[in-house]
């Protein structure tokens, strides 16, 4: 850009030479011109359109103080509490969780399906793949984030802030060590249809436990292992279809899951037996 003997812009540097410096008016600078021949000049001159004219958008401060974010609730909606409220479980997480579910295999197709429909990779180690072949197929063939794996031969998943994990271990009452284990961006879900032998270590290890309808000699162990009020222990026999008691270290929600219909139609009504 050239520029003048006395350092400014050239003529015609942003467009004629006639218009620069010089307002509609005729004055120097538009000076003298009216706030409504000022944009019909400045397009003349080539610095855009007039756009739409729109009042300011104001708030009182008393306004401000009622605005309000959702913060530190994002995660796969899981069901609604007892107040019909939505209930959130952050599965994608910076440190290792791992989560164990007594309870029905429907429950943990319902939390893998949407945990992949928030973005996560979910891997399926199991030894019924075949209970989890029409979720794969329903979900593209596996080319949409969903894999199925023998017991012991998930492959390590690479898990990271941009592609998080989560590995679902439907391997039975007696569940072996996983070669797979919770760490950073990759959670554990960890599925026992009921109590067993091995359940005391993986209840001591897990970050939330979620209990389904049990037995009352299943209920008063649990209830030993959670430290769970006199309440809670006697309701566990009674729980519905689709209702689970979510326990973490000392906070306790019921939370309901509702299918939606796609749900409804690819698992069927909520159950807690397979």
């Amino acid at each position: 850009m050239s520029t003048t003997s006395s350092g400014g812009t050239a003529p015609g540097a942003y467009g004629n030479s006639g218009a620069s410096g010089v307002g509609p008016s005729g004055s120097p600078d538009g000076a003298g011109a009216s706030a409504a021949e000022r944009p019909r000049g400045l397009l003349r001159s080539g610095f855009g359109l007039i756009g739409p004219r729109h009042g300011r958008h104001v708030l009182s401060m008393e306004q401000v103080d009622s605005l309000a974010l959702p913060i530190g609730d994002d995660g796969v909606v899981i069901g609604v509490d007892a107040e019909g409220r939505p209930a959130v479980l952050g599965l994608n997480r910076p440190t290792p969780y791992d989560v164990v579910l007594i309870g029905g295999l429907w429950t943990a197709q319902v939390l893998a399906l949407r945990a992949a429909a928030t973005g996560a990779r979910v891997a399926v180690e199991t030894g019924r793949a075949q209970a989890w072949m029409q979720m794969v197929h329903a979900m593209g063939g596996g080319q949409n984030g969903m894999s199925v794996h023998d017991v012991g031969r998930v492959p390590p998943q690479g898990a990271s802030a941009g592609n998080p994990v989560l590995v679902v271990r439907d391997c039975g009452m007696r569940p072996p060590r996983g070669r797979v284990v919770a760490g950073p961006w990759q959670s554990i879900l960890t599925l026992l249809p009921y109590l067993s032998p091995v359940a005391p270590r993986l209840l001591r290890q897990a970050r939330l436990v979620g209990v389904q309808r049990v037995s009352p000699d299943e209920a008063a162990e649990i209830g030993r292992a959670l430290a769970l009020p006199r309440g809670d222990v006697d309701s566990l026999p009674t729980l519905a279809d689709g209702v689970t008691l979510w326990c973490a270290d000392r906070d306790r929600q019921y939370v309901m899951t509702q299918p939606t219909d796609a749900e409804t139609g690819l698992f069927g009504t909520p159950r807690r037996m397979d």
